[in-house]
């Protein structure tokens, strides 16, 4: 049965927002508010009624009253788009910046999930969306300042976590995390490039970087007997973002230890390469590590966003022929290749590589260990690697 109390309140709440409608319809603004503001507070449940009462208050001018009214709809919805708009735009016009910006990006979160706008609405947006990359140009300008004065005696480290705080702070850059496809260390930190002060041997490496180009063009001179697509999947796989390397040279490699084993062949055709990689502190997991290789990316060519097996290791790349247009993004840094110089970085973390240019890209790669990882910690790793290798070599059918 109908309570009816109820049912005399949704009577008044009718009329009142009739009457209001017909007051709107002759300019008659303040009058039109009184009337949805009874309809409101007959019916506090209808949410079309505090819309209307918004309406109202936004012709008059009445910022108080509009915002009440959008409060309102918005604690019964706060998914209602129109609701969600009006508040951006009123917050925007009340100088409340903060305020506004946080309102808007709310508004483009709901038309992210909805059909494309058009007409008035789509307007609308837009100039919320041009408002709001003008306060972040603003906030960008000011926050160089910042950045400039607390990074011009920072370490490496400082640095790069002060531009990165900022950039989050400002919406600028996305937070990556590890995303490990195979064994993950719990409590690492995930951070993109690490430090360069972690390996003081890269300088060691950067100073054979004219032998290992020459053994590099000494390969390639030779044919590609020794080079093998780097991307090889298993026949049945489904399609991927894969399919375009699949079995191609476009990426190649050319392996001089692969999951710890010499590939004696290109080690004996490169010695001076394999002297250098023999005296470096690379990581030693029997069956696993180190990985050492020539990179070759052809020219017009993408290496598409993925993340790597494990954040136990840190992968070093050392540039040997990097034309203009090539490219390297690690989560929310992308850097370009020098010539004779290094990085490490973490390839759990979303990474990608392109070449742009008309000629071969190419890199040595090697695996080392994650610098956040203790010897004791290495030395437990590469133990329970051990274990498990001749738990799973003994077991029935092994």
């Amino acid at each position: 049965m109908t309570n009816p109390a109820d049912s005399g309140a949704a009577q008044v709440a009718q009329a009142a927002n009739a009457e209001g409608m017909a007051a709107m319809r002759d300019g008659r603004f303040a009058e039109a508010a009184a009337a949805f503001r009874r309809a409101a507070t007959a019916d506090p449940g209808a949410l079309p009624l505090w819309s209307n009462l918004a309406h109202a208050c936004r012709m008059q001018r009445d910022g108080a009253g509009e915002r009440a009214a959008l409060n309102a709809a918005l604690d019964i919805d706060r998914t209602h788009f129109p609701s969600q708009l009006r508040m951006a735009q009123l917050l925007q016009r009340l100088g409340e910046e903060q305020a506004a910006f946080q309102a808007w990006h709310g508004v483009q979160l709901l038309v992210a999930q909805m059909p494309p706008l058009s007409g008035q609405l789509a307007a609308e947006v837009a100039d919320g969306a041009a408002w709001c990359a003008e306060l972040q140009a603003r906030l960008s300008g000011a926050a160089a300042g910042v950045v400039s004065a607390h990074t011009r005696e920072a370490s490496e480290m400082e640095a790069r976590r002060i531009k990165a705080f900022v950039d989050v702070a400002l919406g600028q850059r996305q937070v990556f995390h590890n995303e490990c496809a195979g064994t993950y260390y719990p409590f690492l930190p995930a951070d993109e490039y690490f430090d360069r002060g972690h390996f003081p041997w890269l300088d060691q490496l950067e100073a054979g970087h004219a032998a290992i180009r020459a053994e590099l063009e000494g390969l390639i001179a030779g044919g590609q007997d020794l080079l093998r697509p780097y991307v090889r999947m298993e026949a049945g796989n489904p399609a991927s973002k894969w399919d375009a390397l699949d079995h191609s040279l476009d990426w190649s490699a050319c392996f001089l230890y692969e999951y710890g084993r010499p590939n004696q062949p290109v080690l004996d055709r490169c010695p001076e390469t394999a002297r250098l990689l023999a005296s470096l502190p690379l990581a030693q997991i029997p069956g696993r590590a180190p990985n050492a290789f020539f990179s070759l990316l052809a020219p017009h060519s993408h290496i598409p966003p993925h993340t790597g097996v494990t954040n136990t290791r840190a992968i070093i790349h050392l540039a040997l022929i990097v034309p203009p247009g090539c490219g390297f993004r690690v989560g929310g840094e992308t850097r370009e290749w020098v010539e004779g110089k290094a990085f490490a970085f973490d390839d759990s973390i979303d990474h990608e590589a392109w070449n742009g240019s008309d000629q071969l890209r190419a890199v040595l790669i090697i695996d080392t260990w994650n610098p956040h990882l203790t010897e004791r910690e290495r030395a437990a790793i590469a133990d329970y690697f051990a274990v498990a290798d001749r738990t799973l070599a003994a077991s029935p059918g092994g």
